[in-house]
């Protein structure tokens, strides 16, 4: 008997299974889909039920041909892509590719690239299931439609290069909305007042809070009724009241779904929803951690679902006791409600085993995937711990006209936060020993002046919750949902926040007063049901049919009603300095411009704004560098441009952007200062006569700052210590993972639109 052949998506997948299978079994990679539609074409017959044309991708031809090669020598096929919709239909898309039978194909899906799991799925080996096929491929044709229907009108109406999404521009409309709801919010002036007392010993120190003045809500809307609060309270007798004690419990976190890790990952690790997402690949499809040589550190990272496995639950429930002690597990399994639409088929992210504890491994780890696996591991074995106790006291202070109270929080028991962390509260404190009827020192009246807040703009984590929230998208598309619409240009983030830009709110209206369907986040999440609804059996023809009979009857009525952007003279600027026409405002996804009204015979551009002008010289002609921006963002360049065509990186600071990063370091080439430079892989070291020397070399490492937030920098020592006990290496040389290549990143969501025939 020949071998079997087991096809995945990548090598460091088929590298860990390989392991697993033994000899019996040749593990190839197909580097993700296969298939797909056509690049510049549309691909899809919209008078015959939708039918797609499927063709074999250019960069992977040469991966089927061998393929191909190895089916033809195996007993058997084995497709084992990851265990959803996008898995089962690149399995699909092998299956016709390859060209296999049904008598000699199989299909297995396991949650985790473990021994156990991995075995148990070549036990029970499946079929294809094509109603998971075919809710991928509904969305796929969906978003396509969409896509390159879309964005030819915007490209005729505003811009060439511009484009829209049944998803993204839904997401973008999130962000426009909040950015209008800030500029339309007006604050309203109240003001706050806290007592600063002490009871028997002066130096326990509290505070309490005004709650009624003359036996009403105090109305502190300005300083002049906070004045007349303060001076009645001047001389007045400050007196315990009732005094109330209850113990609260914190219970913890669920373990993470998809949403919750890209959130808790850019709150806590400031990772985007893409970074995090590439990392826990890395983590699921295997690492190399000594002697158990490669194995999947956590469960499939694509998943709504909150359960547990029992096999894991068990294996926790047995690790907590015997590293923290009896005290710590919590008497019953704990379980957690999952959100309306979860597939509860699915598990929650968790670490493959409890037991390889963080630190144990961090040698075998970069850091970044050290921090987001202790992420992980710490919420999971955090589920099965008691929950914290608190002692909580309110007392009521009576002072003359005024009643005022005062709170406190006091731990009892660590519980869970041992290693999820103890978040301190904004108010926190612990009271002193107080009795009902006793006297306190007044030492000082705090009045405070607030202003109502405008609701904040999203970061990424606030996105992608409000994303989940809204029904939009599914835990597969929310990190490419974010990246498009930033890369598009209709989303700027600053200092972490996401900023709708002019382009992005221009399209917006656009689409809204056009399309108010498909901008509508209802009826998104309507239709990401109706998709849910084809797995179960519905058929995808009629899904799509019922979206594609509004869609084009928008569409007509936009084609002819929605305001052209293009060639509207702007009468304020300077005629063309070229051919003397006037200068017409246009777009791209940096926002708008001028351009010569006589394009394309005439091309010359023009920026609305002038270049900001910054205070260093071009050390070639002596002009001043002023701020452009380019395709990697801002960055100065010689103001003599085009005829000098010096240019220097711009390094951010906070407060403003920061001069040309010199550091203490000379080229071995030509013994010029070395400086930092930016480009598509990140910051290195050039050389500072560039073009003249065009010497570079990679930054040097240097050691990182110990993560200080409260919640993630709790129990160091005590993890540190578990370490020890199961024995954690030494610090050795960490070998870095191997990269993913960039072509295999899945289609998810969001086509990528070349639409045909142009404008």
């Amino acid at each position: 008997m020949g071998k079997s052949l087991v096809i995945v998506e990548s090598p460091a997948k088929a590298k860990t299974i390989n392991k697993i299978l033994g000899a019996k079994f040749v593990v190839k990679a197909c580097m993700g889909h296969v298939r797909d539609l056509p690049e510049r074409r549309i691909g899809i017959d919209l008078e015959h039920d939708f039918a797609p044309e499927y063709r074999v991708i250019k960069t992977r031809k040469d991966t089927v041909k061998e393929l191909k090669a190895e089916t033809k020598k195996a007993d058997a096929v084995y497709l084992a892509p990851d265990p959803d919709r996008e898995g089962e239909a690149i399995a699909w898309h092998l299956f016709e590719a390859l060209k296999l039978t049904e008598e000699n194909s199989f299909r297995v899906v396991f949650n985790e690239i473990t021994k156990k799991a991995v075995l148990d799925a070549f036990k029970h080996p499946g079929k294809i299931v094509m109603d998971r096929v075919n809710a991928q491929q509904a969305r796929r044709i969906l978003d396509r439609i969409v896509g390159y229907k879309l964005s030819p009108l915007l490209w005729k109406k505003v811009a060439r290069g511009l484009s829209a999404g049944r998803v993204q521009s839904v997401a973008t409309r999130l962000v426009v909305d909040r950015e209008k709801e800030i500029k339309a919010f007006k604050a309203d002036e109240y003001w706050s007042l806290q007592a600063r007392l002490s009871g028997k010993d002066p130096a326990a120190k509290f505070l309490a809070d005004l709650r009624k003045f003359d036996d009403k809500d105090p109305v502190l809307g300005n300083a002049e009724s906070v004045k007349t609060v303060v001076e009645a309270l001047h001389g007045a007798a400050y007196v315990v009241g009732e005094v109330a004690k209850k113990e609260k419990k914190d219970e913890p976190s669920s373990p993470f779904t998809t949403s919750l890790l890209q959130q808790q990952a850019s709150i806590r690790l400031h990772f985007t929803p893409k970074r995090t997402m590439r990392i826990a690949q890395q983590l699921y499809e295997g690492m190399d951690i000594g002697e158990e040589g490669s194995v999947g550190l956590i469960t499939y990272m694509r998943t709504d679902s909150v359960r547990i496995a029992d096999d894991a639950m068990a294996e926790v429930r047995a690790f907590i006791p015997a590293h923290f002690g009896p005290q710590y597990l919590q008497p019953e399994p704990r379980t957690f409600k999952a959100r309306k639409g979860a597939q509860e088929a699915h598990e929650a992210i968790r670490p493959t085993s409890a037991a390889r504890v963080p630190e144990a491994i961090q040698q075998y780890l970069t850091e970044e995937q050290f921090r987001l696996y202790r992420l992980i591991w710490r919420r999971f074995v955090a589920t099965q711990m008691t929950p914290a106790r608190y002692l909580v006291t309110e007392a009521a202070i009576k002072a003359g006209r005024a009643a005022f109270l005062a709170r406190g929080r006091e731990m009892l028991f660590d519980g869970h936060t041992k290693i999820s962390g103890h978040t301190l509260r904004k108010d926190e404190q612990i009271l002193p020993s107080l009795d009902s009827g006793q006297n306190l020192t007044l030492h000082e009246l705090l009045p405070a002046q607030h202003f109502t807040q405008p609701p904040p703009r999203f970061t990424e984590a606030s996105l992608v919750k409000a994303l989940e929230k809204a029904g939009i998208g599914r835990p597969s598309t929310y990190a490419p949902i974010i990246s498009t619409i930033q890369e598009r240009g209709y989303v700027s983030q600053e200092e972490r926040r996401l900023h709708a830009t002019e382009l992005g709110t221009m399209v917006t209206e656009k689409l809204e007063a056009s399309f108010a369907d498909i901008m509508s986040s209802e009826f998104t999440s309507q239709m990401e049901e109706k998709l849910d609804l084809i797995e179960d059996g519905k058929p995808w023809v009629s899904v799509l049919k019922e979206f594609y009979d509004v869609f084009t009857k928008d569409l007509e009525r936009a084609q002819e009603e929605m305001g052209s952007e293009k060639g509207q003279a702007d009468e304020s600027a300077a005629p063309c300095e070229k051919c003397g026409k006037p200068m017409a405002k246009r777009w791209n996804k940096r926002g708008p411009f001028l351009g010569c009204s006589g394009y394309p015979e005439c091309k010359t551009t023009r920026s609305m704004n002038p270049p900001e002008v910054t205070d260093q010289k071009c050390e070639k002609c002596g002009k001043m560098f002023v701020i452009r921006f380019g395709r990697n963002g801002r960055f100065m360049a010689c103001e003599g441009y085009p005829e000098c065509k010096n240019t220097r990186s711009l390094l951010a600071a906070k407060g403003g952007e920061g001069p040309l990063l010199q550091i203490d370091e000379k080229c071995e080439k030509c013994g010029s200062a070395m400086i930092v430079r930016s480009g598509r892989r990140g910051r290195f070291l050039a050389c500072s006569a560039y073009p003249e020397c065009k010497s570079t070399k990679p930054l040097p490492k240097v050691p990182k700052a110990p993560e200080l937030t409260a919640p993630d920098a709790a129990g160091e020592e005590l993890t540190a210590a578990i370490a020890s006990a199961v024995g954690a290496a030494g610090a050795a040389a960490v070998p870095a993972a191997p990269a993913i290549p960039d072509d295999l990143e899945e289609v998810r969501d969001e086509s990528e639109v070349e639409p045909e025939g142009g404008e």
